[in-house]
C-alpha cells in the first residue's frame, strides 16, 4: 500500500473531531504541509572533532555548525499518531587544521559539506493545554551525498569524499507546538540524527616544501551525526474549506 495522497485523504474524510474552541483535537485524517529551518548545534558529547596524526604532523577536523532546511509532510493516522516525512538539505560546516612540530607550521581554514535527507518518522502527541502539544518522533532517514569537496591551504589541503552516495540513518526528535485557529501550527524542538555508518572520509595532506612539496597524507572518518534546533511552521488546514471541496 502506498502513501495516502492529499486528494485521497480529503475524499475519504467524513468529519473532523473539534474542540469547543474550534481547534482540531488531533491531526487524524489530515495531511499538513510545513517548512522547517534547523541550525546545527555542535555538542562535545557527540565528538564533533576528529584528530589524525603521523610523525611530526597533526590534523584536526571539527564540526562548527551548519544549517538544514526543507519541507515536511505530516499525515494524520489517529488522534495521537502521525507519520511525518519530507525532503531537506543540510550543510555541515567544518574547521580543519594542519600542524607540523618540526618547523612551527600551523594553518587552518573552513570547508562545507552538503547532503540531502529523506526522513520517515512516527510522531506521537501529548496534549499540554488548550492549543499546545508536546510530540516525540522516532524514525529513519535516507541520506544522500551528491559530491566530494576539497579545500586548499598554502602547504596542505583537505579532501572530503563520500563513503556512499546514499545510506540510512536514525533520527529522533522532541518538541512542542502551538496550534492556532487560522494561522497554522508553530513548532520548536530539537532533533538528533546519526548515520548508521561513517558519512565520509576526510583526507588531510601536508606538502613538505623542503622535499619539493612531497605529500604526507592522514585520514579519518566523519560520522555525520548532529544535533539541531528545529523551527517549523505548518500551514493552516481549514475544516470548512475541506468540506466545501468534498461537496
Amino acid at each position: 500500500m502506498g502513501w495516502p495522497t492529499l486528494r485521497s485523504v480529503r475524499g475519504t474524510l467524513v468529519a473532523l473531531v473539534m474542540l469547543p474552541t474550534g481547534i482540531v483535537s488531533a491531526q487524524q485524517g489530515v495531511t499538513t504541509l510545513g517548512v522547517q529551518l534547523k541550525p546545527v548545534i555542535p555538542v562535545s558529547y557527540f565528538d564533533p572533532t576528529i584528530t589524525v596524526q603521523r610523525e611530526h604532523l597533526t590534523g584536526t577536523v571539527t564540526l562548527d555548525g551548519g544549517m538544514a532546511f526543507g519541507m515536511n509532510v505530516r499525515i494524520g493516522l489517529t488522534k495521537m499518531l502521525s507519520i511525518e516525512t519530507g525532503l531537506g538539505q543540510i550543510t555541515r560546516r567544518y574547521t580543519f587544521a594542519l600542524a607540523n612540530d618540526t618547523n612551527a607550521y600551523s594553518e587552518s581554514s573552513e570547508v562545507r559539506y552538503v547532503g540531502y535527507e529523506l526522513p520517515v518518522a512516527l510522531l506521537v502527541y501529548l496534549r499540554l493545554g488548550e492549543k499546545s502539544y508536546m510530540n516525540a518522533a522516532l524514525g529513519l532517514s535516507v541520506d544522500f551525498y551528491p559530491s566530494d569537496v576539497q579545500r586548499d591551504l598554502e602547504e596542505g589541503r583537505i579532501y572530503i569524499y563520500r563513503n556512499r552516495w546514499a545510506q540510512l540513518g536514525a533520527l529522533g526528535n522532541l518538541g512542542v507546538e502551538y496550534r492556532t485557529d487560522k494561522s497554522g501550527i508553530f513548532y520548536a524542538g530539537t532533533t538528533f540524527h546519526r548515520p548508521f555508518n561513517a558519512m565520509a572520509t576526510a583526507d588531510l595532506t601536508y606538502y613538505d616544501r623542503g622535499r619539493g612539496f612531497f605529500p604526507y597524507d592522514m585520514r579519518g572518518s566523519l560520522s555525520g551525526a548532529y544535533l539541531t534546533l528545529d523551527l517549523r511552521y505548518y500551514f493552516h488546514e481549514d475544516p470548512e474549506r475541506i468540506r466545501r471541496k468534498k461537496k
